[in-house]
């Protein structure tokens, strides 16, 4: 699936991943290929990615490398996926 992550700032990443976990404001959840058309709002806590991410020099600093993907502090913001794109406004 495709994932775009972008902040007030600069779009911090765009690219294919295997799944995606958010905080969403009901408790936690993850989106994998083919996941039913969702928006949610998103509260404080990490955005968890899963893949092969080439991040830009500029954005790198911003993400948390973990044993199985990234991590990716968050304040809140807004989730919405449909047809296996999912973008994400992150604050």
């Amino acid at each position: 699936m495709f994932l775009e992550i972008v902040s007030p700032e600069a779009t911090l990443f765009s690219g294919e991943v295997t799944s995606v976990s958010v905080p969403g404001i009901n408790g936690e959840f993850e989106m994998l290929n083919n996941h039913a058309p969702i928006v949610s709002v998103l509260k404080n806590g990490h955005v968890k990615i899963v893949g092969n991410l080439a991040l830009s020099d500029a954005s790198a600093s911003k993400f948390i490398k973990k044993e199985k993907g990234y991590w990716l502090p968050i304040n809140s913001g807004t989730i919405e996926m449909n047809s296996n794109k999912v973008i994400i406004l992150a604050d």
